[in-house]
C-alpha cells in the first residue's frame, strides 16, 4: 500500500487597505469630547457604523491611562477605535488598539462597481471641533477629466470622493449623501446632505449650489451645520467660502 502525503496549500498573506474616519483628538479631553458630541448631535449619523483611526501625534505629554480612558469615552458613544496613528511606543500594549502608520488620502475607484465604486477618505481638522475623516463612495455614471461630473443625483447614504479637484453634481444632493473634493463643490440641484470642499488644504475652494438645503458644509476643515446657518439662507442659490477661520456665505444672484 502506497501512501500519498500531498502537500498542504500555503497560506497567503496579502495587503489590503481599508479606509477609516481619523479623530485628532486635543487636550483638554473633556472639551474635545464636548465638541464631538456636539458634532454627532448636529449632524446625526455621521460616526454611525464607521471605523475610527485616533491622530495622537500631537499628544506629546500624554499618559497610558489618560489615552485609555479616551477610547473607553469614544467607546460608549459608539465610536469603534480600530488603531492610533503616531503613537508613542510607550502608549503601545495589548489593552490599547495597535499602531497605525503611513496613512493617505486614497482616490482609487472600481468602475465595474454597482453602487459602490470609489471608497477614500478626507480631512476635516476645524479649530472648534475634532478632525474628521470620510468613507466615500460614488455613484455609477462618473466622469473624471481632472474635474469629477456626476450626472445622476447622489443618493442618501452615496458619498462622491475626489481628492484631485473640483466636483460638480448635475442633479441634487439626497439628505444622507456626502460630496467632497479637493478643490470646489458645484451643485446645479438641490444640496440636501453634507458637502466638505477643499480637504487636501485648499482654503479657496468654494461651494456652490442652486438650492441650500443643506446638512452640514465646510471647507478645508471649517464647517456650518444646519443650525449654524442663516435660515434666510434655506431655498436660495447660495456660495460658500472661508474667509479666516470662518466660513462665509452669500447668496447668488
Amino acid at each position: 500500500m502506497t501512501s500519498v502525503l500531498t502537500k498542504p496549500r500555503p497560506i497567503r498573506l496579502k495587503g489590503r487597505s481599508f479606509l477609516a474616519l481619523s479623530l485628532a483628538p486635543e487636550l483638554p479631553f473633556e472639551d474635545w469630547l464636548a465638541g464631538l458630541d456636539d458634532l454627532a448631535a448636529r449632524s446625526a449619523g455621521f460616526f454611525l457604523r464607521r471605523p475610527v483611526v485616533l491622530d495622537v501625534s500631537s499628544l506629546v505629554e500624554i499618559k497610558k491611562a489618560d489615552l485609555r480612558e479616551l477610547v473607553n469615552e469614544l467607546s460608549q458613544r459608539n465610536v469603534r477605535v480600530m488603531g492610533l496613528e503616531g503613537a508613542r511606543h510607550s502608549l503601545l500594549g495589548p489593552d490599547m488598539p495597535p499602531a497605525m502608520n503611513d496613512g493617505r488620502p486614497a482616490s482609487d475607484f472600481d468602475p465595474a462597481a454597482e453602487d459602490e465604486i470609489a471608497v477614500a477618505k478626507e480631512s476635516v481638522e476645524a479649530q472648534e471641533a475634532p478632525a474628521v475623516e470620510t468613507i466615500a463612495a460614488a455613484g455609477p455614471s462618473i466622469q473624471v477629466t481632472g474635474s469629477l461630473v456626476v450626472t445622476e443625483p447622489v443618493r442618501s447614504g452615496q458619498s462622491v470622493f475626489f481628492p484631485e479637484g473640483d466636483v460638480t453634481i448635475v442633479g441634487s444632493v439626497a439628505s444622507g449623501a456626502e460630496i467632497v473634493a479637493g478643490g470646489s463643490i458645484h451643485v446645479y440641484g438641490t444640496l440636501r446632505g453634507r458637502a466638505l470642499a477643499g480637504t487636501t488644504g485648499n482654503g479657496t475652494a468654494r461651494i456652490f449650489c442652486r438650492k441650500l438645503e443643506a446638512e452640514m458644509m465646510a471647507i478645508d476643515g471649517f464647517y456650518l451645520t444646519a443650525e449654524d446657518m442663516e435660515p434666510d439662507l434655506r431655498g436660495r442659490a447660495v456660495q460658500v467660502w472661508l474667509e479666516g477661520h470662518a466660513l462665509k456665505t452669500g447668496i447668488l444672484g
